[in-house]
């Protein structure tokens, strides 16, 4: 398999979670706000927005509520132009996911209701139903494995894409409290990370699947000499370190006056992704994929931060260019 022509297709489809985001006005706190904006939040979602944003195309594969909020989160893939031919429906008590998070980082608070998430609902039947012919890489974020039968699920999509021809990207994405118990997250991404050709994740994320954060870079460097073609170890203002077979390099970030924490990740792997796309080679994707990055946490929201061409291109030609990697 060439990776990198299979991501030269740019066209991708996204497994995981779309969900509402609520957010008050810029500095203010969740307790003392009277009004919020709405948008669409989700890990993948975002990552598929931002995909398309930057001229890519991406088709979501998940399990909404059936109901208005599941109705709003549909209403956003569209209008982000996320296809949404694999997002199905579901009734009973599940529901979608809901964030609210503030725009500040002194005291910033984010509250995450993942009460029985419609997400968790997608089946085998699901992914069997997607025509990975049409696409030219699997996306995931780790989410998707954190309870059943979205679990088995992911498993078995990354079978089919697999016999398909296609790359699994896999977003470690490790969230605490969606898992049972830490001993099923790490045996379960540790496992799902072995079956990927390309990983992304902050050093607390690889070293959690390694047990030890020490070890954790150790652990990124044999999976990228072991079984993924490409490795990238986030290490948050200190930048990345990305590892391809031997080769190794690392990548400083674009310094910028924060608002929030949030969104950094997905927008880091929309940036990158259509990097690669587009011809940049390793290294400058990677510098893409932290530019996108910059740019959302500077601004309110998640999807509606990311940026489109015009913008990352102007970023990155007025700003005085990333960190010198340490």
């Amino acid at each position: 398999m060439d990776l990198v022509a299979a991501i030269k297709k740019n066209r991708f489809v996204v497994l995981g979670r779309v969900g509402m985001d609520l957010y008050p006005a810029p500095g203010t706190a969740t307790e003392d706000a009277d009004s919020f904006t709405a948008d669409m939040g989700g890990s993948s979602a975002n990552i598929a927005a931002g995909i398309v944003k930057l001229g890519g195309q991406a088709a979501l594969v998940t399990r909404v509520s059936d109901d208005a909020v599941g109705r709003f989160c549909v209403k956003k893939l569209h209008h982000y132009g996320v296809g949404t031919t694999y997002v199905t429906p579901v009734g009973g008590e599940a529901r979608n996911s809901l964030a609210l998070y503030e725009s500040r980082v002194a005291g910033h608070q984010s509250v995450i209701y993942r009460n029985g998430a419609a997400d968790f609902e997608m089946t085998t039947k699901d992914v069997e139903a997607v025509d990975y012919s049409q696409f030219g890489a699997l996306i995931t974020a780790g989410t998707v494995f954190a309870a059943e039968p979205s679990r088995s699920a992911t498993f078995r999509a990354f079978d089919l894409a697999r016999a398909a021809g296609l790359p699994i990207i896999f977003d470690v994405d490790y969230r605490p409290y969606s898992w049972p118990s830490p001993q099923v997250a790490a045996e379960v991404l540790s496992k799902a990370g072995a079956m990927s050709d390309i990983i992304v994740g902050n050093d607390d994320e690889f070293g959690f699947m390694a047990g030890d954060k020490g070890k954790g870079l150790a652990m990124a460097r044999e999976l990228s000499r072991s079984s993924a073609g490409i490795v990238i170890y986030k290490m948050g203002e200190h930048g990345a370190v990305t590892f391809r077979g031997a080769e190794e390099f690392r990548t400083g970030i674009y310094p910028v006056t924060a608002l929030k924490p949030t969104g950094a990740g997905d927008s880091f792997m929309a940036g990158f992704l259509t990097g690669l796309a587009d011809g940049l080679d390793l290294q400058a994707a990677v510098l893409r994929g932290s530019a996108c990055a910059a740019i959302v946490v500077a601004k309110p929201g998640c999807a509606p931060a990311m940026p489109y061409p015009a913008e990352l291109e102007q970023f990155i030609a007025t700003h005085p260019g990333p960190t010198k990697a340490t």
